[in-house]
């Protein structure tokens, strides 16, 4: 017989020590972020070096990777910790930088790359003395991955690197990229290799920094590579098994997503509860008419609904991150909290009011913010299709 205790501790998965990162990770976002945002957004830009610099000193920072390195060799539950609580920062562009430092740019590195390239780029990152990106997405091949065109030609000992990245995030600031390029011949997802770019090569280029819609604070740039010499030896795994390696690292990205989300969407629905019992209309607060407490009673449900799914999803990747089931899990997660994340954002904001459109009202930042979510690591059109394909509901081809 299934016990309550057993029941909670599976759905509720942390312990003591879990609980006292939490709170370390809640007074460094108390303290050393939300103070800034206002700052940051107004810039366009974090000082993510200054920040990751602080990150790794409270050992922030490559919490799942191994010791050798400088990693806490914790396991996943610290990482889920860590994305709830920086998702309930002030602004969404912070925590999109550092998801992509800890668990979108580095996974591939910390579980394939050789030694020698850990300790080169890994461990400087997880010190926070180096700020890391991925670079996948290209002016004409975002969601359809195997379009992509930047080849790395090899010459001897080095791959000779041409072509455009589009929509970097920490893109202005990266001391090296997870770069995915084609290393030999054809057009479809064979072929391609994950390689660390430093940016200080020769041959490499911030064509241009992008202004955006929302997520002001995180840096996005257009990068460009003209005959940039990288060492083979700067691969990660073997040569070919770029796409593959890729796979694997979205799948931790979408769920570390979801889980910022969940965080963020939450934080959106408890501040617009303390304002709408704050905020009086026609004599009473406003959360007293119905429609109001219910659609926020709703809304919460929702979240709870979506943070058991994450919790879900990340004990599968704990159990084998390269089962199809963690793939069609993290697909879930990933469609359900960019469409909450767009409810919670349009509704919250209606009930601010005329106040909810003023840029002085956090809600308004959220609004803008949380759209990317349905677009950025894969949108909802390519989620729905890898679940219909993984719940074969789609012939093969």
């Amino acid at each position: 017989m299934v016990t309550s205790t057993q029941i909670s501790n599976y759905y509720r998965p942390f312990t003591e020590e879990h609980e006292i990162f939490r709170r370390t990770v809640r007074s460094f976002v108390e303290k050393e972020i939300n103070p800034y945002i206002e700052e940051w957004e107004e810039a366009g830009i974090a000082p993510l070096h200054e920040l990751f610099k602080k990150m790794g000193n409270l050992g922030l920072l490559g919490l799942e990777y191994d010791e050798a390195y400088g990693g806490g060799n914790a396991d996943i539950w610290f990482t889920v910790v860590l994305h709830e609580e920086i998702g309930r920062a002030n602004a969404g562009g912070v925590p999109m930088a550092i998801a992509v430092h800890t668990d979108m740019a580095t996974p591939a590195l910390a579980a394939h790359g050789s030694h020698d390239l850990k300790e080169k780029y890994l461990a400087p990152a997880i010190r926070g003395e180096m700020v890391s990106a991925v670079a996948v997405t290209e002016p004409d091949a975002g969601s359809d991955v195997a379009g992509i065109q930047t080849r790395a030609v090899r010459d001897g000992d080095h791959y000779v690197i041409n072509g455009s990245k589009m929509y970097i995030t920490n893109g202005t600031q990266a001391d090296w990229l997870c770069l995915l390029a084609r290393t030999s011949d054809g057009n479809d997802y064979k072929g391609m290799s994950l390689i660390v770019v430093p940016t200080d090569t020769d041959g490499f280029i911030i064509s241009k920094s992008l202004k955006k819609l929302g997520n002001h604070s995180s840096d996005t740039a257009v990068l460009t590579f003209e005959d940039m010499r990288v060492p083979v030896e700067n691969r990660i795994g073997e040569e070919g098994m770029g796409f593959y390696l890729q796979m694997q690292q979205f799948q931790i990205e979408r769920l570390v997503g979801a889980i910022g989300g969940t965080a963020g969407a939450e934080k959106a629905v408890r501040d617009t509860i303390r304002y709408t019992q704050e905020r009086k209309a026609f004599g009473k607060p406003l959360i007293a008419n119905q429609w109001i407490h219910f659609k926020l009673a709703e809304l919460l449900t929702e979240i709870e609904a979506q943070k058991q799914l994450n919790y879900y999803c990340a004990a599968l990747v704990e159990e084998d991150p390269t089962s199809p089931e963690v793939t069609r899990i993290a697909s879930m997660c990933k469609l359900k909290v960019g469409r909450l994340m767009r409810q919670v954002a349009d509704t919250c904001l209606q009930f601010y009011g005329g106040m909810g459109y003023m840029e002085e009202t956090p809600i308004s930042r959220y609004f803008r913010d949380a759209r990317l979510t349905s677009i950025g690591g894969g949108a909802d059109e390519i989620m729905l299709g890898i679940i219909a394909k993984l719940e074969r509901m789609v012939p093969k081809e």
